[in-house]
């Protein structure tokens, strides 16, 4: 069975776009202005195009290294919806020295 499709998404546009796996292409460019798209995941839901908040959170999270993975039988786990989210969670990784990937992923903040 072939591999399913999974996201890609330009963050200067504002679009997601669910391709195949292509192994021998390392870079893959947007249609619309031929930036980079960055691999989201195949568990990824693309904000609306409007919501320009939501679009941000999903920068920092991209840029972070977190992303939208489908596990056996659970989904991607959590991820913060709103720049207040993500706020708290950095400032607690350069707290304690965790990672910004993994104390983005934490549902609750000790």
């Amino acid at each position: 069975m072939p591999p399913a499709k999974t996201s890609y998404v330009c963050l200067s546009c504002r679009v997601s776009y669910k391709l195949w796996p292509d192994p021998w292409r390392e870079r893959r460019t947007c249609p619309r202005c031929a930036g980079a798209l960055r691999h989201a995941g195949s568990a990824f839901a693309a904000p609306p195009r409007r919501d320009r908040a939501a679009w941000r959170t999903l920068t920092v999270l991209l840029h972070a290294g977190v992303h939208f993975r489908m596990g056996c039988s659970d989904g991607p786990g959590y991820r913060p919806r709103t720049l207040r989210e993500v706020r708290e969670r950095l400032v607690y990784a350069r707290r304690t020295g965790e990672p910004a990937a993994t104390a983005l992923c934490r549902a609750d903040l000790p």
